[in-house]
C-alpha cells in the first residue's frame, strides 16, 4: 500500500505512540520509514541581548540525535528499513514553522504517508498551545494518519492490540 512513511517525533509519549504505529505499518507493508526530528529554537532566544542562541540549538540537536538513535534502534529490532533526518525551523526569518518543516521533509523524502501524534487539545489549551498536527494536516500534500494520545492501546492491552476502554474519573 504505502512505500515511504514519514514519522515526525519529538521525544514525547504521544509521538512515541505514533511512531509505534508507523513502525507497525512499515513492517506490515514493507515500507521505508523516516523518523524526523524538527529543531525549533524559539525566537525569544535570539532577542536576548548577549545570549548565544547556538547553546540552545546545540542542546536541541543533541536531544534530536538521541531521539532518532532510539527510533533507529527500534526500527532495526523490527526489521524496518529507513534513515533518520533532523530539520530546523528558521526562527530569524520566521518563514518556516514546524509544520512547514515537516511538509518540506515529506516532499524531499517523497513520502506517501505521514504518521504523527496529536495531543487532542481543545478549547483554550489548543488556542494557547496551538497544534502542529492540525497546522500540518491543513497543508499536507499526502495522506496523514493522526494518532491520538488517547487512541493507542497501552502495553497492558496485550498482544492482540485491542484497545481497552478508558475509565473516566467519577
Amino acid at each position: 500500500m504505502y512505500q515511504r512513511i514519514l514519522a515526525p517525533i519529538d521525544g514525547s509519549a504521544t509521538a512515541a505512540r505514533a511512531f509505534d504505529a508507523a513502525v507497525q505499518l512499515a513492517r506490515e507493508w514493507g515500507a521505508e520509514l523516516q523518523p524526523l526530528y524538527v529543531v525549533d529554537v524559539p525566537v525569544m532566544i535570539y532577542d536576548a541581548p548577549g545570549y548565544d542562541p547556538s547553546v540552545v540549538r546545540d542542546a536541541f540537536l543533541e536531544e534530536g540525535k538521541q531521539v532518532l538513535d532510539e527510533a533507529l534502534a527500534r526500527m532495526q529490532r523490527d526489521n524496518v528499513s529507513g534513515t533518520s533526518r533532523i530539520a530546523e525551523t528558521d526562527p530569524v526569518g520566521g518563514e518556516i514553522d514546524i509544520a512547514h518543516c515537516i511538509l518540506r521533509a515529506a516532499a524531499d523524502f517523497k513520502a506517501d504517508l505521514v504518521v504523527m501524534g496529536t495531543h487532542g487539545r481543545r478549547g483554550v489549551r489548543r488556542l494557547v498551545l496551538g497544534s502542529v498536527a492540525e497546522r500540518f494536516l491543513r497543508i499536507a500534500a499526502c495522506p496523514v494518519l493522526m494518532i491520538s494520545a488517547r487512541g493507542i492501546p497501552n502495553a497492558e492491552a496485550g498482544a492482540s492490540g485491542a484497545a481497552q476502554p478508558e475509565k473516566e474519573p467519577s
